[in-house]
């Protein structure tokens, strides 16, 4: 299975972006993107921006992440 995270870019060096989640940063290649820009939201898989997607898009898949993350128990509290 794969995944891909959904990050904002925070900034953009020599076809490379510094992208954040929740105060965790990671650099990530931009050469699969034609056109990416600070702000824009991107799925991250394998170090690469793969796809750019809309803050809609990017807070749905990241409760979605999260909540698979939880364990039952956390599910209950």
């Amino acid at each position: 299975m794969c995944l891909a995270v959904p990050m904002k870019i925070v900034e953009i060096c020599d076809g490379c972006a510094i992208c954040e989640i929740d105060g965790v940063r990671r650099e990530a290649s931009l050469m699969m993107l034609e056109e990416a820009a600070v702000g824009d939201h991107v799925l991250i898989h394998a170090g690469f921006a793969i796809e750019k997607i809309d803050l809609v898009q990017a807070e749905e898949t990241l409760r979605a992440l999260r909540d698979a993350l939880q364990t039952p128990s956390d599910r209950t509290a």
